[in-house]
C-alpha cells in the first residue's frame, strides 16, 4: 500500500524518517523556502490563503497534486503514534511516530484513521468555539450546509452538541475518500468566504477557516459513518511540551468570564 502523509510545516524542524512522510512548506507563497522540501504554492494550490486556512492549504495541495493509495495530514509538531509513553521515553518522539506497517494495519481495519477523541467535558464543540472565538462562524457554516448539503444537517446538529471531537485536521484516508471530503469541505469554506469579512481581524482571529474545518470534519465523518464508513482512532503525540496549566486556565476563563482566545496555547 502506497501511503503519503504530508507534514504541514512553516519553519525548519526535525522530521521523522520513512518514505511515507512528506514534509510540505505551507503558506509558502511569496516566502523563501525553509529547506529542500515541497512547497504548497506549486501546482494547483491555495497557498496564499494560508493565513486564513492554516494547514488546510497543505491538505488542498495533497488533494490536487499527490497520488497514493492513502493520503494523510499531520503537523511538524504533532503526529499519530501507537507507541507507549515508556517506548517514547526510551526511543524519543520522532522514532515513535506511526510507521508504514502500523498505518497499513490500521487502514486494513478501517477506512479512515482519525485522532483519538479530544474531550471538552463541560463544553460542547459549539459552545467551546463560541466562548473562545466567534460562534457566528459556525452559524454561517450551518446556514451553508443547510442550503447546499441539507442531508448533512442532522449530523451537524449532533456534532455541534457533542463535548468531544476528532480535532487538528489530522487524518489518513484512501484517495477516494479524500477527494470526496475535500470537494465537500472546500466548497463550504469557499462559500463562507463570501459571507465573512476578514479585513479587520488580527492574524490569530483570521485563521478561522482552519478552525471551523476541524468541526466540519466531524460532521462529514458522522454522516459517512451512517453510510458504512469505518474509522479507527489513533493517539496523537506532541513533539514539544504543552503548557497544560495555561491551556486549562484559558479554557476556564473563556467559559466563565468571556475572555476570548488571543493566541495559540
Amino acid at each position: 500500500m502506497d501511503i503519503k502523509i504530508i507534514i504541514a510545516m512553516h519553519k525548519p524542524f526535525q522530521i521523522p524518517a520513512g518514505e511515507d512522510y512528506v514534509p510540505l512548506q505551507v503558506g509558502a507563497a511569496g516566502k523563501d523556502s525553509i529547506g529542500n522540501i515541497l512547497r504548497d504554492d506549486e501546482g494547483d494550490n491555495i497557498s496564499a490563503k494560508n493565513p486564513y486556512y492554516c494547514e488546510l492549504t497543505g491538505l488542498y495541495y495533497a488533494w490536487k497534486n499527490m497520488d497514493a493509495d492513502a493520503i494523510g495530514l499531520v503537523h511538524y509538531r504533532r503526529y499519530f503514534s501507537l507507541k507507549s509513553k515508556k517506548y517514547r521515553k526510551h526511543h524519543g518522539c520522532f522514532d515513535s511516530v506511526l510507521s508504514h506497517d502500523e498505518a497499513k494495519a490500521l487502514l486494513t481495519r478501517a477506512d479512515v484513521i482519525v485522532p483519538k477523541k479530544r474531550r471538552y467535558y463541560i463544553e460542547s464543540l459549539y459552545s467551546h468555539y463560541a466562548h473562545t472565538l466567534d460562534g457566528a462562524h459556525l452559524d454561517i457554516a450551518k446556514e451553508i450546509v443547510g442550503q447546499y448539503y441539507p442531508e448533512y444537517m442532522s449530523s451537524l446538529v449532533k456534532v455541534y452538541a457533542r463535548s468531544w471531537g476528532y480535532m487538528f485536521n489530522m487524518a489518513i484516508m484512501p484517495k477516494k475518500e479524500l477527494d470526496e471530503y475535500c470537494t465537500w469541505l472546500f466548497d463550504i469554506l469557499g462559500r463562507m468566504e463570501e459571507k465573512i469579512d476578514t479585513t479587520s481581524l488580527d492574524a490569530f482571529s483570521a485563521r478561522l477557516y482552519g478552525r471551523v474545518s476541524e468541526i466540519l470534519f466531524n460532521v462529514w465523518i458522522d454522516k459517512k459513518q451512517e453510510k458504512g464508513l469505518s474509522i479507527v482512532e489513533c493517539p496523537v503525540i506532541d513533539m514539544e511540551p504543552i503548557n497544560w496549566p495555561k491551556k486549562i486556565m484559558g479554557f476556564l476563563q473563556a467559559k466563565f468570564f468571556g475572555k476570548k482566545y488571543k493566541a495559540s496555547m
